[in-house]
């Protein structure tokens, strides 16, 4: 039976489509989407993957189809047909991946302004203080080699409130300090500082970034979000958890010879988780600045003084061992 080439164009065609829907949505490249944004971000990925398959199939399907039907058989030693050239091909091929890259710029620009990336103002509304910043962990940075150093006014792009969320603050602020090789996590409503972040599951958080040293980058894969922290400048990140659980919080920029052992955890809680963990901060901190008066610090060693901070905020002994010594040798 001799099928008609349209049907089997229209067969074709409604097999790729099926094909690169499918995988499309079920690549499993991502890891779980752990936030309100992840879910955008997913969706336009998921979006080029489904066009980006069904592309590589059509082409890889001609490809293999013209080399088997128009192989050179034995005893063939004729040229093949002087074509020149199908303008109206050369048309539908220039046409159609101009009209796919303009929907998918489209696409990532909605995508991007209803994470909060067009929000000019976002960096203004949260500004780090130097009474924020003056907390334990400060004392930690110094005793290591470093200072943290106070955010200046000029400050960096970031990702601030979603078109929805105009006007409203953010349910909770942290203030994040990066330095080699460790994360600093302040709350300005409470003065805690941590080295651990904890984050209620369904409130907004806002993430007001800076760094002590060199350039560091705030990114949770779970969160699909990433920004830099950048010395002497104030950056910011906004997002909503929304699956309870521990992800790794990792530094994605080269800043040192330390850098992969730049990580931590951002822990996301329910409400009440939080709130008695905050409790448990707040009684620590009372704690230890209370053994910090009858102590005189200058009879200790670096190690022995920093090692009760350090314990308390979940950074590893050994990061701070490599500071010092790195401090020691410069």
């Amino acid at each position: 039976m001799n099928i008609p080439s349209s049907i089997w164009t229209l067969i074709i065609g409604v097999v790729l489509t099926l094909l690169s829907l499918w995988y499309g949505q079920n690549h499993g490249l991502l890891p779980v989407a752990a936030t309100d944004e992840a879910v955008l971000v997913d969706g336009l990925f998921n979006t080029m993957m489904i066009v980006s398959t069904g592309i590589f199939l059509l082409v890889e399907g001609i490809l293999i189809y013209s080399a088997i039907k128009y192989r050179r058989r034995a005893g063939d030693n004729d040229d093949g047909p002087p074509i020149e050239g199908n303008v109206p091909l050369e048309i539908l091929w220039t046409a159609i991946p101009a009209i796919i890259v303009l929907g998918i710029s489209v696409y990532s620009f909605e995508v991007y302004n209803d994470i909060g990336g067009f929000d000019p103002h976002s960096v203004h509304e949260a500004p780090m203080t130097q009474e924020s910043m003056t907390m334990p962990g400060t004392a930690i940075a110094q005793r290591a080699g470093t200072a943290i150093a106070s955010t200046l006014s000029d400050p960096a792009p970031g990702i601030g409130r979603s078109p929805e969320r105009a006007g409203l603050p953010a349910e909770l602020r942290v203030n994040v300090t990066g330095l080699q090789y460790a994360w600093l996590f302040t709350y300005p409503d409470t003065g805690i500082t941590t080295g651990e972040l904890h984050v209620p599951v369904d409130r907004e958080v806002q993430i007001n970034m800076t760094a002590n040293d060199v350039i560091h980058a705030f990114w949770v894969p779970e969160f699909r979000l990433k920004q830099d922290a950048i010395p002497g400048r104030q950056s910011e990140i906004r997002f909503t958890p929304r699956l309870v659980g521990s992800y790794d919080l990792i530094c994605a920029e080269l800043c040192g010879p330390y850098h992969g052992a730049m990580k931590s955890q951002v822990v996301v809680e329910s409400q009440e988780a939080y709130d008695a963990w905050m409790q448990e901060q707040l009684v620590a901190s009372s704690e230890t600045l209370n053994q910090a008066v009858a102590v005189n610090p200058r009879d200790l060693s670096p190690d022995e003084f920093l090692n009760p901070y350090t314990k308390d905020m979940g950074i590893q002994p050994e990061i701070i061992n490599q500071v010092h010594t790195a401090h020691h040798h410069q």
